[in-house]
């Protein structure tokens, strides 16, 4: 678990550091802190909480056919 979360908080450190910077000290600044600042604003617009879970009935359990038993209005 702590495996995890060092890379976590090294790239955090990193692109708070980088922020800082810019937003502290825009005249000493250079382009490392910016693609750093902009790659991390980019990265946290990601939909990350988007993620697909495996479900109990299996990959094609939401969409069934109309012949079996799907509840399709053709016929009915």
């Amino acid at each position: 678990m702590r495996r995890r979360w060092v890379p976590a908080l090294v790239l955090g450190g990193l692109w708070w550091w980088a922020v800082l910077r810019l937003v502290l000290e825009p005249e000493h600044t250079g382009v490392i802190e910016g693609a750093v600042a902009a790659g991390g604003w980019g990265l946290s617009l990601l939909p990350v909480h988007v993620a697909s879970t495996p479900r109990p009935g299996g990959a094609g359990s939401r969409s069934r056919g109309v012949g079996e038993g799907g509840g399709g209005s053709v016929g009915r």
